[in-house]
């Protein structure tokens, strides 16, 4: 009786196995269609049901970062903030000569002459608005961006190059490609700082980029574009130009969709080397967050 008992739960398991396998080879083949069509290279990576699901598609290729490495330059600092060396509620004077014209910058919009704000607010305005001044400001006050490359170094993180701030990387076409990352090394910094396990960040510190994560107003037709209204994602976008040859090179979007069950779901695309338009570049994020939606939700088998 005991064997016939084990051997049918092995049986169970081995069947449990099997489906879930096909099941998750259905969601890679559903993205590989979705992308299969357009002319831009993908790069993906979702990791779902406590980890037990991941799917990769160009996850070791580098893609230029953009603005998607501000929320690397947000960890780099709130570490140093837990270090003792800053603190949120420090004020920082932005001075006129500070808001660079040709830069995209909320903080130049709503303050023209210069404004006095604390680094929480800076970060938020770096973060959850992709503000470009005052991620350079950010990266001036912790010693430019080879501090935020070592300290991932330290802790672990792999294929991650920051080289340049915004200005300089803004300043030539080529320049992006030296700030990169990879989709699946994407996924692994926002699990690694979401979990926390390895006490990265302070608690204090991990609720608050989780907080402004949350409260990202950019690209709204991308990972989120398609899910159901009021779905919190924990997000960070990324878009470059688009040169004369018609080409863009970075359309992007990592983050953390929180599903209705309590569970949520890591998941970094980046879109690179495109000659679509940018709707469509869009179009393929959120076509594949409802693919990974749906899989994680049950909604399609």
């Amino acid at each position: 009786m005991t064997k016939l008992f084990q051997l049918t739960a092995l049986l169970y398991l081995f069947i449990f196995s099997q489906a879930s396998a096909q099941t998750k080879d259905s969601l890679q083949q559903k993205i590989e269609q979705i992308v299969s069509a357009k002319n831009a290279v993908v790069g993906v990576s979702i990791i779902g049901n406590s980890g037990k699901d991941t799917v990769s598609i160009n996850g070791d290729r580098n893609f230029p970062f953009q603005s998607v490495f501000k929320f690397h330059i947000a960890l780099a600092v709130l570490s140093q903030i837990d270090k003792g060396k800053f603190s949120l509620n420090q004020k920082i004077k932005i001075e006129k000569k500070d808001l660079l014209p040709d830069l995209y910058s909320p903080i130049r919009d709503k303050y023209p002459n210069g404004v006095t704000l604390t680094i929480s607010k800076i970060l938020k305005f770096t973060v959850s608005e992709s503000d470009n001044v005052g991620c350079d400001l950010l990266l001036k006050l912790i010693g430019g961006p080879e501090v935020v490359e070592e300290y991932f170094i330290k802790n672990n993180f792999n294929d991650i190059s920051i080289k340049f701030n915004e200005e300089v990387q803004q300043s030539n076409w080529d320049n992006q490609f030296q700030n990169w990352t990879t989709p699946n090394a994407a996924n692994e910094t926002l699990a690694g700082f979401y979990l926390n396990n390895t006490k990265l960040l302070s608690q204090k510190s991990h609720d608050f980029i989780w907080k402004i994560m949350k409260e990202t107003s950019t690209g709204t037709n991308r990972i989120k574009g398609q899910l159901p209204e009021n779905t919190v994602v924990a997000h960070k976008t990324g878009t470059s130009g688009t040169n004369k040859e018609g080409l863009t090179a970075a359309v992007n979007d990592i983050g953390i969709v929180f599903l209705p069950d309590g569970q949520h779901f890591y998941i970094s695309v980046f879109v690179t080397n495109s000659t679509e338009n940018a709707d469509t570049n869009e179009k393929i994020i959120a076509d594949i967050s409802k693919a990974a939606w749906d899989y994680f939700t049950g909604t399609t088998k």
